[in-house]
């Protein structure tokens, strides 16, 4: 008869679960950084495409959001459309995440 040690079993699948996570937090990684996020701004003047990883995919812009006398509000537009394609980015790979973690909570991983 082998002697068992208390909680062996309970440790076991607590690691069983981390690594499960582990491979579901890669998983979910690479679709996210693979995921486009288009942002439109200005009435559809300027429209951003990001990847997850942020990297800029395209830029459009309509022709008469181009005014060189009015720069200030092209830079504006563009501001505000990367930064809510980067935002749509970073919300896909927060809620990934929580799915990943399954309502499993480790002080100071998350």
């Amino acid at each position: 008869m082998k002697a068992r040690i208390p909680g062996a079993q309970n440790q076991g699948n607590m690691m069983k679960k981390i690594q499960q996570m582990q491979e579901d937090m890669t998983r979910i990684q690479e679709e996210i950084e693979a995921t486009e996020y288009t942002s439109s701004v200005g009435g559809g003047a300027v429209e951003v495409t990001v990847n997850g990883s942020h990297e800029v995919l395209s830029i459009k812009m309509q022709p008469d959001v181009v005014d060189p006398e009015d720069i200030e509000m092209l830079e504006d537009l563009l501001i505000s459309a990367l930064n809510e394609s980067i935002k749509k980015a970073n919300d896909a790979m927060d809620q990934g995440m929580e799915r990943a973690k399954g309502g499993l909570s480790i002080p100071g991983l998350f």
